[in-house]
């Protein structure tokens, strides 16, 4: 009885005071049916506006079921008691939307009578609302801002309140994105109203308020009776590193923890190459000789290959950092080095040393010798081009070609204590799928051979491609490539071709920044300090943006990133001590490999494709979960911990909750809560 004594005076105020709301408040028989069902379903009204766009867009990485009101669609549906809630046939009480994310706290796209529908609704049923950007006032606990400006760099805590609400999973603090002449963020700073016995204000994100000694509020929930609001006095956008941080906190909270969607922070990284030499880039000719075209007379470079020293610290190094590096080889490469260095009978000292260490890493086919498996190339023009037949006919690589640089490749790292994982390939410059210009097709001699050679997964480039895709038997995983050239093993180097692909020709560079869509030219780094001031920074800036996206896409670079000025390792160091530094040690980065990164990516593919059906439902009524769809369906689910299916504890847990993919059986899914999280009556 202790929640129908909260509940009934707000139900009193808001009828009282003259709203033609028509929100369904369940009574007698709907009382005698239970508790009221909620669907589990986030209404979100939009404006267009960045910071509610992007929580709509978290909402959509991860899963979660929404309903989006375009308060710019004149044929948009309107707001009413109805629309929000109604009464089903047995007479239990139906609230359609466990949450309810705004623009702000008071949308000018709305009226005044939706607004009091929204206002209704909310007290009725204790669902939360989020207020996604607001200016500070009384309306939402707050006094005026005493602060009101740029927040960048601005350190910010997550207040005990927080992290003992549904931003558990944060340490503590961060810094805001922004740099003078770069990116900025805006926000207000101020302090909440004194708590009242009807009201009350809870910080969730402070900061110091610039030039004094005083802490104000960047955001918090304000509670009136039974609805609360979750009030953001800050500007952002769905890419930006503070909201990055409180994306899924914002999405956990609105929903009370219960919602569909599985969330995680991935991280992998691959290193292509290894045993290989790779070319490297000439400051003098802005080419890389024995790679590309260079001028005549264009001294050579000398190729890198890793040393046994270089392989020693790569072990080191995870062992370090609690991480696990991809290595994807190619046996041909170090059976090429003992043939040149004293033929078969000789060593070649870096297979040696990795063969003392070989499960310190996880293996990759990456094919036998690198070979280009797409078209036959024909380098006689610049750029160089597919070669055709007399008659007009793409020209390429042999079946016979493809098979032995896959099969011959695994032969080889068995017969060497090499422990690959089968099903798994990344061919040589991601060759054999297209490649825009020259190839618009894959080569059907390739997309034919991988289902009797047995992949499953094949590396895709997220540059050309993003999204998973079929190629013959296999599933492309796409994989996002680290700003660290192939080509460069010192910072001077990639400094020298950043400078060249960034920078204008009036500025000594290509040009080929002034004429992209995609790319902005920027002033010339300098050689000696470029690396560390700008590209370093930057790299873990942007690769850190995917690992807080929900993306199990993995990361790649190259052997020559791991040797000389070893430059790949201040990037995936830097990743994880930023991302360790933010997020406890309950959500730790998802080190997965390339058969688990695309079962993930399928699995979120399949998930978006049955949201779209509309085939899957689910609600919460009292402790009880129910899920309803087609049997065999798999569903992602987020639910508190302590949650259980049957007898069994639900999930598994990340981020201070419990998470999984469930399969539907013909009477779909029944879960239990630890205890309700709504009211047991309206």
């Amino acid at each position: 009885m202790k929640y129908l004594k909260k509940w009934r005076p707000a139900i009193a105020l808001v009828l009282t005071a003259g709203c033609a709301c028509g929100f369904a408040v369940a009574s007698g028989t709907a009382n005698a049916a239970g508790p009221p069902r909620v669907d589990l379903n986030v209404l979100v009204v939009t404006d267009g506006t960045p910071w509610v766009d992007g929580i709509r867009k978290q909402m959509a990485s991860e899963g979660v079921a929404t309903t989006v009101v375009d308060l710019n669609d004149g044929a948009r549906p309107v707001i009413t008691g109805a629309f929000l809630a109604d009464t089903l046939a047995d007479g239990t009480a139906h609230a359609k939307f466990e949450g309810v994310v705004l623009p702000n706290d008071s949308p000018a796209g709305l009226s005044a009578d939706e607004r009091a529908a929204l206002t209704g609704y909310e007290s009725a049923y204790a669902i939360r609302e989020v207020d996604s950007y607001v200016y500070p006032t009384a309306n939402v606990g707050m006094n005026p801002p005493t602060y009101a400006g740029s927040l960048d760099g601005v350190t910010a805590t997550a207040t005990a309140a927080a992290r003992g609400d549904a931003f558990r999973y944060l340490k503590g603090t961060f810094k805001f994105d922004g740099a003078p002449g770069g990116p900025t963020s805006y926000g207000y700073l101020g302090q909440p109203l004194a708590n009242t016995t009807t009201s009350a204000f809870t910080s969730f994100l402070t900061a110091p308020i610039p030039g004094t000694s005083t802490t104000g509020t960047l955001a918090g929930v304000y509670t009136t009776g039974n609805r609360q609001q979750l009030e953001v006095s800050f500007g952002y956008n769905y890419y930006q590193g503070q909201f990055r941080y409180l994306a899924h906190g914002i999405v956990d909270w609105v929903t009370k923890g219960l919602h569909f969607g599985y969330w995680r922070n991935y991280f992998s990284v691959h290193i292509d190459d290894i045993f290989s030499y790779d070319a490297i880039w000439s400051d003098v000719g802005k080419c890389t000789p024995g790679d590309g075209v260079c001028a005549p007379g264009t001294p050579d470079t000398t190729p890198v290959r890793m040393s046994t020293s270089d392989a020693s610290y790569a072990a080191s190094w995870e062992q370090q950092n609690s991480f696990t590096l991809d290595l994807l080889f190619n046996g041909g490469a170090s059976a090429q080095y003992i043939q040149d260095n004293g033929g078969l009978l000789g060593l070649d000292p870096l297979l040696f040393q990795f063969q003392l260490m070989t499960s310190q890493f996880r293996w990759v086919n990456h094919t036998y010798t690198h070979q280009f498996l797409g078209c036959q190339q024909d380098f006689t023009v610049v750029p160089w081009r597919c070669a055709t037949d007399s008659a007009g006919n793409t020209l390429w690589v042999s079946s016979a070609t493809i098979n032995s640089e896959i099969t011959k490749n695994t032969q080889w790292a068995r017969q060497n204590g090499i422990p690959v994982r089968g099903g798994e390939l990344v061919a040589g410059e991601h060759s054999g799928t297209f490649i825009l210009p020259q190839q618009p097709v894959d080569n059907p001699n390739f997309v034919n051979a991988l289902g009797p050679d047995g992949v499953k997964w094949l590396g895709l480039d997220a540059s050309r491609e993003a999204g998973q895709r079929a190629v013959g038997a296999a599933l492309g995983v796409p994989r996002h490539p680290i700003n660290v050239f192939y080509n460069v093993a010192k910072k001077s180097d990639e400094v020298s071709e950043y400078n060249w692909l960034y920078t204008s020709a009036a500025d000594g560079g290509s040009g080929i920044c002034e004429n992209s869509a995609t790319t902005t030219c920027i002033a010339p780094l300098d050689r000696t300090t470029g690396w560390d001031s700008y590209i370093l920074p930057q790299q873990i800036q942007i690769t850190l943006g995917y690992v807080l996206q929900n993306d199990p896409r993995p990361f790649y670079m190259h052997q020559s990133n791991l040797s000389q000025d070893r430059l790949a390792y201040p990037v995936m160091g830097g990743v994880l001590s930023a991302y360790r530094g933010v997020f406890a040690s309950s959500t730790p980065v998802v080190n997965a490999t390339l058969t688990q990164e695309g079962q993930a990516l399928q699995a979120q593919d399949r998930w978006a494709a049955t949201q779209n059906a509309g085939t899957v439902s689910g609600y919460v009524q009292g402790t009880t979960v129910v899920l309803t769809g087609p049997a065999g369906t798999s569903v992602p689910l987020t639910a508190p911990n302590q949650t259980k299916i049957g007898t069994s504890a639900f999930g598994s847990p990340y981020a201070g909750e419990r998470s999984d993919y469930t399969t539907l059986g013909t009477a779909g899914a029944k879960l239990t809560l630890p205890a309700t999280l709504f009211p047991t009556s309206p």
